[in-house]
This record gives structure tokens, sequence and C-alpha cells, in this order.
């Protein structure tokens, strides 16, 4: 074809429209006009063609009341299994090529677990989620795995994301265990990106997601794309605080974080984690719930201040203190609504739709496009220095 024909351009739009269902999931036409700048009629066109052609799918749907097609691409063998490491939770999802959920498995994980039991547990998971849905590792294009720590190319650094996983390669040991392709990102880019893809950034030029929870980071959003994580724990906002893990003095995360939660309601309710502090909050413990909401009018000033300088259209919280509910949000909402140069909160703010979700619902999707563009067996992202 020649470029500039009509045969080309007919070629170009029709690549719009499936890269867009690929990139937001399922979109209605209205929808799809808006991401892609096509016009209604052309968006109707190229999805009664596609549909004939069996790449697309569509189904009746409500969209404000209104009635409306619902396009998705059509049902693939390509797999991808988004894998979520924390603390103490090990979850494995593993979607379709249209982005459908089709299988999620949850275990807890013991304090301090090693990662070489973690990570076979890991493999197993995938293997037997694969198998679970009809298919086998060979359908998986690529696993993504989301920890919580930022990191460089390669190894994982001297202190590493859990204890005990230290100078560890994690890519190349999945790798190994799954001759799959593998990419490593950050818990708080994993949750962005879903929020990116198909939440409450979905749309926006330069959103943000805030994830709080044994630590507080964020992630800066650009048309879609995730930024890299950023360390909004280490904002100081005590000079005279004590000092952090990181070495600097009055960190956010020496205020709000699972140790200094913990400590705080030591001499009232004992021992506590954060799981069970969220859990206390939720069912109305009165001092568990002042602790949360004093955490959000600490986070809610830092988080005022950043946006002040980045200007976000749009701004999400996720992250286990989030399970709180406005508990945490009102006091943040109070802090941003108390700067005159930012939006009202009731703009600015966007529902986080995915729950503790959100890290293996973002992975997945970037496991799909590493699957997609034939990526290497060992993937990481490009990182800040």
């Amino acid at each position: 074809m020649a470029p500039g024909s009509p045969a080309s351009l007919r070629e170009a739009n029709n690549q719009r429209i499936v890269e867009a269902v690929k990139l937001y999931g399922a979109l209605t036409q209205v929808e799809l006009a808006s991401v892609t700048g096509l016009s209604p009629a052309t968006v109707s066109n190229i999805v009664k063609q596609l549909t004939a052609d069996e790449v697309l799918a569509t189904t009746a749907t409500t969209r404000s009341g209104r009635r409306a097609q619902l396009v998705t691409l059509t049902r693939s063998s390509g797999l991808a299994a988004g894998v979520h490491i924390g603390r103490r939770m090990l979850s494995v999802l593993i979607s379709d090529a249209s982005s459908e959920v089709r299988a999620v498995k949850r275990k807890p994980l013991p304090p301090e677990h090693r990662f070489d039991t973690t990570l076979e547990e890991t493999a197993l998971l995938v293997a037997d989620l694969a198998g679970e849905v009809g298919g086998s590792l060979d359908d998986v294009v690529a696993v993504g795995l989301a920890l919580p720590t930022r990191y460089e190319r390669g190894p994982l650094g001297a202190q590493g994301p859990l204890p005990g996983w230290h100078n560890l390669d994690i890519v190349a040991v999945m790798n190994r265990r799954l001759s799959r392709p593998v990419v490593l990102v950050s818990e708080v880019e994993a949750a962005a990106t879903a929020e990116a893809r198909f939440g409450g950034l979905r749309g926006a030029h330069r959103g943000l997601h805030v994830r709080v929870g044994e630590t507080t980071d964020c992630c800066v959003v650009i048309d879609g794309q995730p930024q890299g994580p950023g360390a909004l724990g280490h904002v100081q906002i005590d000079p005279s605080g004590p000092i952090c893990h990181c070495g600097a003095r009055g960190c956010l995360n020496t205020v709000v974080s699972a140790e200094a939660l913990g400590a705080l309601v030591r001499f009232s309710h004992g021992v506590m984690g954060l799981r069970a502090i969220v859990q206390a909050a939720v069912d109305g413990d009165p001092g568990c719930r002042q602790v949360i909401s004093d955490a959000g009018a600490r986070i809610g000033a830092a988080m005022a201040d950043l946006c002040t300088v980045l200007d976000p259209d749009k701004v999400t919280v996720g992250g286990p203190l989030a399970a709180t509910g406005e508990t945490l949000l009102t006091p943040i909402r109070e802090a941003l609504r108390s700067r005159p140069l930012l939006p009202s909160p009731d703009d600015l703010f966007a529902d986080t739709r995915f729950g503790a979700d959100a890290e293996t619902i973002g992975v997945t999707a970037l496991a799909h496009d590493a699957g997609d563009q034939g990526q290497p067996m060992s993937v990481h992202p490009r990182r800040e220095a």
C-alpha cells in the first residue's frame, strides 16, 4: 500500500482501534472515538468490519442509562500472568488477550519469607492457574512481577525489597523457572498502570497515583504511561523528626508506615500489624480510626505540595490503608482543599476500582505489552537514576 493512500489510511485507523482496545480493555464506540480521535462514524464502520473479521467482538451494555455497544478483542489463547509478591501476601492473576481476568489466587506468606520458596511457589501457581483456564505455560506470553521496592536494572539492591532478598536477580531466577519473558516493576507502578489503563486515571494527561501501605509511594502517569516510582514517603515533613531508614531526618515514612502506626497503638492495643490496624479501623475501633485519620492528614500535606508542583489532572489513592475509605481520604481531601492553587478535591480525586487487585491487574497489562512486542527473556522497564 502506498503511504497516504486510502488503503494505508484505513489500515492505520484499524490499528488505532485495535491498539486502543488492547491498551484500555473494553470500550464503547463513543469512548473509542474519544481516545483515538476518530469520528463516531469512522469508528462504527471499522468496528463492524473488524467484528466481521473476528478481530473484535461487541456486546450490548448501557452507559449513563443509554444503550451502547461494548467493544472487546476476540478471545485468544494468549494469556498473561501478573504476580504481586508483598510482604505477607502472594497474589497471582491470569488474564486473556482481551484483558478479561480468567483466574486469581491469593496466598498468605509467613513473616520474612525466603525468596527461594516464595519464587518456587509463584512459578507453581502460574502454571496451575494457566491449567485451570484450559491452557499451559506455553500459552502464557509473559509474566509480570510487582514487588515492594524501587530498583535498578539487574540484581535487586543491597537492601532488597524484603528481608533476605538482597542482591537477587529475580528476573533471571523467574526466567529459569518459567522459561517465559518476565517484566519487573514496583508495586506502585503496577497499581498506577491499572488506574491509567482501566481505572480512575484513564484519559488523564497527567495523573498521580499514591499507594499507602507499609510505606508511602507514588507514581506519575503521563498519557497512560507510568514514569517510574516516586518516594513520596521520603519527603521531609518534620526537620527535627526521627531519623528515617534512608538516613534523612523527619521523612513521611517516620510517621506513616506499618512500623510507625504499630508504635502509635502499642500502648493501647498491644502489638498490631498493618492489616490488623486497618481491619480494626474498618470495624470502628476509635483508636485505630484516629491513627489512620492522622496519617491521612500527614499524607495529604505531602500530596498537596506534590500536586502544587505537578498540577495533575486526576489523583487516585490506593494501597492497604485505602481500605479504610473516608477515614483516610477525608483528611487528605481537606489538606488539598487548603491549597488555593489546587482544583477542588471533588474535581481532582478519582475513585480507585481495584482494591487489593490493583497491582496484579496492572502488572498483567504490562506482561501483555511485553508479549505483544516480542520482548526478550529479561525485561526491566526503564529506571530513573
